[in-house]
């Protein structure tokens, strides 16, 4: 039996415990959630020209799969860098040229052209999906990575610029029939631009819907590759930063976009913050961050998705001054975001200036 004397020490003891077990575990804590400092591109190209990561202050380079190599990874990981892999998802443009039968079709029945520089595909071709998944599966066979970013995560279009491009598809007779079968619709029209008037004109609600959902499976497809192969490494989704409601709701109408899917699906959300092709203001980057936080805590309020903007250093369209890119740069770090990317290495080396203000903003804890 423990006498009373005793019950001073014994409380004392059991806080100092306590204590110690919760100090351990924000320990951990912070460990795991360091605010994420990186660049995005083929960042070799920075050590090519004398730089090295940890001076530059990242803990993080974001590299396309096309870009990454052995040498790379083990630079990155010596240095003490996370690495994340862009991976595209529905980049046509080389698969085409070999596989006519995946071009998406306008509801004219063209074929879509390119979209300034930007070609889609079909996301319903099932010969260009398995691509993909080998083509994810290899990388995740040959490198332990921290994470992959899916990108051009959406329909055919162009929104990387102040006047996007918005083409209607996919009326192709594998994306018809498969969106007839779903809601059980008998299409009676045989040509494309007949049975297109008629789903616009009496289907239109099911049929954006269907299209969200092609490209919702895509990322569920996708992440279970990746947590299946890697568990621990993190699914992030790079995407078309628009509102809702801007452009006559195009993100969902056009492009296929519903954040609330992507919210529920990612770990990392990176909305692609690109002010000066966009023709927004800098302060548009801390404005929509603001808002995607209100928005992700209404849809997923446990374990929410963290947020990672990746801003514009790349001169185009004009100049993105460095004055400018520091303020970018301060927006886009600003709270809610729990990390950064900026785009691109590119950019960088054609500005030192540029290189001495990320380093400064990255050598100095957010």
């Amino acid at each position: 039996m423990i006498k009373k004397r005793h019950y001073p020490q014994i409380i004392v003891v059991a806080f100092v415990l306590i204590f110690g077990i919760c100090a351990c575990n924000s320990s951990r804590n912070h460990t795991e959630k360091i605010f994420i400092k990186g660049v995005y591109g083929n960042p070799g190209t920075l050590l090519d020209a004398g730089y090295t990561f940890d001076e530059l202050g990242l803990n993080a380079i974001v590299v396309r799969s096309s870009s990454l190599n052995d040498e790379l990874y083990n630079a990155a990981l010596e240095q003490g860098c996370k690495v994340f892999v862009e991976f595209p998802v529905l980049l046509g443009k080389q698969y085409l040229e070999n596989n006519p039968h995946c071009w998406p079709i306008e509801a004219s029945g063209e074929q879509s052209p390119p979209a300034d520089w930007f070609m889609g595909i079909c996301p319903t071709c099932p010969d260009f999906k398995a691509d993909r998944r080998q083509h994810l599966q290899r990388i995740l066979n040959q490198f332990k990575v921290d994470g992959i970013f899916l990108d051009y995560l959406h329909w055919h279009a162009q929104f990387e610029t102040p006047e996007p491009i918005l083409p209607e598809t996919c009326f192709c007779e594998r994306c018809t029939g498969l969106f007839s079968s779903k809601y059980n619709i008998d299409i009676a029209e045989e040509n494309i631009s007949d049975i297109s008037n008629y789903i616009l004109s009496y289907h239109e609600k099911e049929w954006r819907d269907w299209r969200r959902s092609i490209l919702t499976e895509w990322i569920i497809d996708l992440k279970q590759i990746l947590k299946s192969h890697q568990p621990e490494s993190l699914l992030g989704l790079f995407y078309c930063a628009w509102y809702p409601d801007e452009y006559d709701s195009a993100l969902y109408r056009i492009m296929g976009i519903d954040i609330h899917d992507f919210a529920r699906e990612a770990d990392v959300l990176a909305p692609m913050l690109f002010h000066h092709m966009k023709d927004r203001p800098v302060n548009w980057i801390g404005e929509y961050t603001t808002w995607l936080d209100s928005l992700t805590n209404s849809i997923r309020p446990e374990n929410k998705p963290e947020i990672w903007p990746i801003v514009q250093a790349h001169n185009s369209p004009g100049e993105v001054s460095p004055t400018e890119f520091r303020e970018a740069m301060l927006q886009g770090s600003s709270f809610p975001a729990s990390g950064i990317m900026m785009f691109s290495d590119r950019a960088l080396l054609q500005d030192p200036r540029k290189i001495d203000i990320m380093r400064e903003f990255y050598l100095v804890e957010p």
